[in-house]
């Protein structure tokens, strides 16, 4: 409807001077605003105070994306990794809220006739631990289908990429399945896994949530065992919108980036897949091609919608499955391990991780040459090593 900005200091009252206050409560009345959206954090009284200014509820990003993620969310883990991203936050402001509640200020909440900020955070906090457990319950059932698909051999492919660049779209082509795809914020919060066909190969694609600059970390965390399907995946596609200007383009490449870095992906192989070319001209995405090359892993030119580049796209996914290899090894916890490992996971996709006593297994793969030279190193640590034998996947499951 409108946007407001201003440079200064935060108030502590309303975020914003009280002259600007004035010109937003103007500007709600105006244009008959139905909410206020603050780009940078809210506190409780700073939501309340602008409630009461503006005659509208007044919401910060995060509770904007809270809002977005509980109206796309269908499967039973994603409404409850919402609903637990909502009582962190709830947890994180509940003496607060309590405060304005003796002041008169907030109507009584969750039914408690006492409030007292112990019982309200008690109350939360059971809340949370339910709402874990359940989760806890659904991530094992996931590791579970994860390690029946190691040891049948499956190779899995991950699908990335910041929101509404086409991922849904691309899954859809690919393995002729009908997700749901729209224009629009998240329209994917859990995960869905199908076959993809390649040259000679058989693998598992699986669909992930998108990605968002300032990814707010309370979502990061109740995400992350979604987010671990691209961890574990043998392969990361990584999808970018190439129809959107260049700058945008490298700014959302090195969100999704930082993104899987702190997720801990950053060892698996790319391919960057630069999508919606059907809305440039060929010589237009061939220049932004050209000048991406130095920023983005792999780059290939697609469209989903209309299906134009994907023979390209599975050949350049087959042929990185053609040249890695699976091996395997155990060594002795010393104090020289941490750091060997670290560099392992950070080098290499690590399958597979045990501890056992004062030794670790781990099952990798990575190519040829680093996985000689990891070869080296664990025999000068005196460990075992081996390499695995690869698999086709077949269509048992």
């Amino acid at each position: 409807m409108a946007t407001v900005e201003q440079t200064r200091r935060p108030d502590p009252r309303y975020q914003i001077g009280e002259g600007k206050v004035e010109e937003l409560a103007a500007l709600v009345k105006e244009t008959e605003a139905e909410k206020v959206i603050f780009d940078n954090p809210l506190k409780t009284i700073q939501t309340y105070n602008l409630a009461k200014a503006t005659g509208v509820e007044a919401i910060d990003r995060f509770k904007l994306i809270l809002e977005i993620f509980t109206s796309r969310a269908t499967t039973v883990e994603a409404k409850l990794q919402i609903q637990l991203a909502t009582q962190q936050y709830e947890l994180a402001h509940a003496k607060e809220k309590v405060r304005l509640t003796k002041r008169g200020e907030q109507p009584g909440f969750m039914g408690l006739g006492a409030y007292e900020a112990e019982v309200y955070q008690e109350a939360i906090k059971k809340e949370i631990h339910t709402i874990k457990k359940k989760l806890k319950k659904i991530r094992e059932k996931r590791v579970l289908h994860r390690e029946r698909r190691l040891e049948l051999g499956f190779t899995s492919v991950s699908l990335a990429g910041y929101t509404n660049a086409g991922k849904s779209s691309l899954f859809n082509a690919l393995t002729k399945e009908n997700l749901k795809t729209e224009k629009g914020l998240f329209t994917t919060l859990s995960t869905t896994t199908r076959f993809l066909d390649l040259p000679e190969k058989r693998v598992l694609l699986t669909d992930t949530v998108g990605f968002i600059d300032r990814l707010p970390l309370t979502l990061i965390e109740a995400f992350h065992s979604t987010l671990e399907e691209t961890i574990y995946a043998d392969l990361v596609i990584l999808v970018l919108d190439i129809s959107e200007p260049l700058s945008i383009i490298e700014k959302k490449n090195a969100i999704c980036l930082e993104t899987i870095d702190r997720i801990g992906a950053s060892g698996v192989p790319f391919i960057t897949v630069l999508n919606k070319t059907d809305l440039l001209s060929e010589s237009e995405a061939e220049k932004k091609l050209e000048k991406l090359k130095t920023t983005v892993k792999n780059p290939v030119l697609i469209s989903a919608l209309h299906k134009l580049n994907l023979d390209e796209l599975r050949t350049r996914i087959a042929e990185r499955f053609s040249s890695q290899i699976q091996a395997k090894f155990t060594i002795t916890l010393t104090n020289e391990t941490p750091k060997f490992l670290s560099w392992v996971h950070t080098n290499t996709n690590v399958k597979k991780e045990n501890y056992v006593e004062n030794t670790v297994e781990l099952v990798f793969e990575g190519e040829p040459s680093f996985v000689e030279g990891i070869r080296n190193r664990v025999q000068k640590l005196n460990g075992h090593f081996e390499l695995i034998p690869a698999h086709t996947g077949t269509k048992q499951m």
